[in-house]
């Protein structure tokens, strides 16, 4: 088996807790390089993870003939033009959610992918996990019969310390995240009920600024019809009071 180099673009949390570390205990996988635009940060990094080159310049990285995938774990407006640039150069890409900010930004990596011969994948891990597995084997083998209606509630405070800080706040900065917290927390949750029930063949949803304390959304209300007639209904409110939060979501079938 080929190798993976790994050459990493944004050196945050995520890469600090979660894909970094694990980048380097996966067989025939290593990560070869990083980059931030912190010099210093690039360097610490770098350092602590035994990772043998650091990059300020993204296209400096993408361009390092020894690294052969690219991960692309920055804020969302950048995912594009990474992506695109990644491409360009020979290299497979995988991409953190959301995949980019806008529809359009997403169909430009989609054609430049099909015009390559390299793969872009998206970082939704779960649909790997054994708990998410072990669900999708029960549901298809209708353990609780047809199901008649999927039901998600994600209620937090304003502020949550559920979320990562970041010294710019991107979440909440549309230029940057896209529309703010639902941008950034729902992909994952959409991604999976993908996984379990299939293609939607209809959606509709609106957005709200019920708080006015940030410029992006803070509620989210979104219905989707799965194939087989599978309905979904959800609601995303950031702007909950505190004894009110809540994350879960419901699947309910003919059998219980």
């Amino acid at each position: 088996m080929k190798k993976i180099n790994w050459g990493i673009l944004g050196c945050g949390n995520v890469t600090e807790l979660k894909s970094g570390p694990a980048f380097n205990k996966v067989p025939h996988s290593k990560i070869e390089a990083v980059m931030r635009r912190n010099a210093s940060k690039a360097a610490d990094y770098a350092k602590r993870h035994q990772i043998e080159k650091w990059y300020q310049n993204a296209n400096d990285l993408i361009n390092n003939t020894n690294v052969n995938a690219i991960y692309i774990a920055t804020p969302p407006a950048p995912h594009k033009d990474y992506a695109l640039q990644s491409l360009k150069a020979g290299k497979n890409v995988y991409i953190e959610k959301p995949v980019t900010i806008n529809v359009k930004d997403c169909e430009a990596i989609i054609e430049a992918e099909n015009k390559s011969s390299n793969k872009v994948t998206v970082a939704h891990y779960r649909r790997a996990l054994p708990l998410f597995l072990k669900l999708k084997e029960l549901i298809d083998q209708k353990i609780i019969g047809e199901i008649r209606l999927i039901d998600l509630k994600l209620f937090q405070k304003p502020g949550s310390d559920k979320i990562a800080k970041t010294e710019e706040n991107w979440r909440v900065n549309p230029e940057i995240s896209g529309g703010g917290l639902f941008f950034d927390l729902a992909p994952h949750q959409l991604d999976i009920l993908i996984f379990l029930f299939g293609e939607p063949i209809h959606y509709s949803g609106y957005s709200l600024n019920q708080s006015k304390k940030e410029v992006v959304a803070d509620f989210t209300s979104g219905q989707i019809l799965f194939k087989n007639n599978i309905p979904f209904q959800g609601i995303w409110n950031f702007n909950s009071h505190p004894n009110n939060e809540i994350e879960k979501c419901d699947i309910i079938g003919e059998k219980g």
